[in-house]
């Protein structure tokens, strides 16, 4: 999708529908804006329904103060053009409520963006703004300092949160980004004590990697192809429905022949991705035009080491992720189905998906199907799509009741015993 060449209402329209949807903003809160080439900025208007809003309801505010369109602009317009006046080169401005950013507001933190790699890449160092009435010049002119200063990413004290970039999905994509390393620190803390990165881990993982594969033109495509490309589609989608991607993070990938398989682009928006973005890899060569993930190797590795696997999955979903920040184990004999979908789910070091191929691809069997990489990602395997989806599910479920028990009292494990009797009856020896 060219979100660039959609009108600056539209993807108002779009973003804000999102926010919404995730339940990230509420129906009379958060406000969207852009600055376009023209210096006109388009914003969300004030006291309208955020789950139903057209384009017909954004207000343009012309560089004279001009203002058209049939509402009120949002109460916070000062906010947003205290942030333009001060940052010219900001294209794009956020700014909402989710419940993970007011609880860090309220006791007066940012999250740990450097829990995972991608989070401090994504959303930088963020900054904090003294809390000050909504609508508020001071309160713009609190935000527009922390803006001058080089943030991008700004915490509200008693608030929420505000994000500028260079367009609106970027804005978007940090937001959603800070939200989800929030929710994961959250997760952490109640598993032990999460384990930041150093900056030297940083670095390490922004290191170039050789990503150069040699590339073909197909001939054409055939059916089993076609029929992959869709089934892909949908389960990414899916996946980033129930919030187990984000639009950044996450990758898929799908056997359909010796040394043949489907994976996801790199940095395309999974929300919107259609069965022409992904890439077909083929006897090591890449699909002309095209940029795969950039764990292509492993899964490539993954396949030769195991003919029996059809489909690898990486994902950052919050909840396992605790598992992957803290030195906390993740066991799945907590119910039958999530034993019998999980068996035996092991770690792995930090960056070992990059520097030992091999090794992760060896570590996988019958009895692990699932891995974790230490400040990572998770991957799971399965015989086919459907049953790497769902091992997926069943492990972030799993993670999250585990979570959840902590708050209750000690987590009882099956035992011995009836791991045993759930092998005899599922034959999984």
């Amino acid at each position: 999708m060219r979100f660039d060449l959609m009108h600056p209402a539209d993807q108002l329209v779009m973003i804000m529908q999102r926010i919404y949807e995730y339940g990230m903003t509420t129906t009379s809160g958060g406000n969207l804006s852009i600055r376009d080439e023209n210096g006109d900025v388009w914003i969300t208007p004030s006291g309208i329904d955020k789950g139903s809003l057209t384009r017909s309801d954004m207000i343009q505010i012309k560089p004279d103060g001009e203002k058209i369109g049939m509402h009120r602009p949002s109460v916070e317009l000062p906010l947003h053009l205290q942030i333009y006046q001060i940052r010219p080169d900001l294209k794009a401005v956020l700014h909402a409520h989710p419940p993970t950013m007011i609880a860090f507001s309220l006791v007066r933190q940012v999250p740990n963006t450097r829990l995972v790699p991608d989070v401090l890449k994504i959303c930088g160092e963020v900054g904090v703004a003294e809390y000050a009435v909504p609508g508020s010049d001071l309160l713009g002119q609190n935000i527009a300092r922390r803006f001058q200063e080089g943030y991008n990413t700004v915490l509200m004290e008693n608030h929420g949160c505000v994000i500028g970039a260079k367009d609106l999905f970027t804005a978007f994509a940090a937001f959603e980004t800070l939200d989800f390393s929030g929710r994961l620190e959250i997760d952490a803390l109640k598993l032990g004590k999460p384990r930041s990165l150093t900056q030297a881990q940083l670095d390490a993982y922004a290191a170039p990697r050789n990503l150069a594969m040699d590339a073909f033109i197909p001939k054409y495509a055939t059916s089993a192809e076609r029929a992959a490309r869709r089934d892909m589609c949908r389960f990414i989608h899916r996946s980033y429905d129930q919030r187990l991607f984000t639009a950044t993070q996450g990758t898929y990938s799908q056997r359909l022949g010796e040394d043949t398989f489907l994976i996801t682009p790199y940095d395309k928006d999974r929300k919107y991705l259609q069965p022409e973005d992904l890439v077909l890899i083929k006897n090591g060569m890449c699909e002309a035009g095209k940029t795969p993930s950039r764990s292509v190797a492993l899964h490539r590795a993954i396949y030769e080491a195991h003919p029996d696997v059809g489909s690898v999955l990486i994902a950052h979903a919050p909840s396992i992720m605790a598992f992957a920040v803290t030195d906390t184990p993740f066991d799945s004999r907590l119910i039958p189905e999530s034993y019998i979908s999980l068996r035996q789910v092991s770690k792995m070091p930090f960056l070992s998906s990059t520097t030992d191929i091999s090794g992760v691809a060896g570590a996988f069997s019958a009895k692990h199907p699932v891995l974790i990489i230490e400040n990572q990602c998770v991957i799971c395997t399965g015989k086919d799509l459907l049953n790497a989806f769902d091992r997926l599910e069943v492990l972030e479920f799993s993670a999250k009741a585990v979570i959840a028990a902590k708050e209750i009292g000690p987590v009882v494990q099956i035992n011995d015993q009836q791991v045993k009797e759930i092998e005899v009856a599922f034959k999984l020896s």
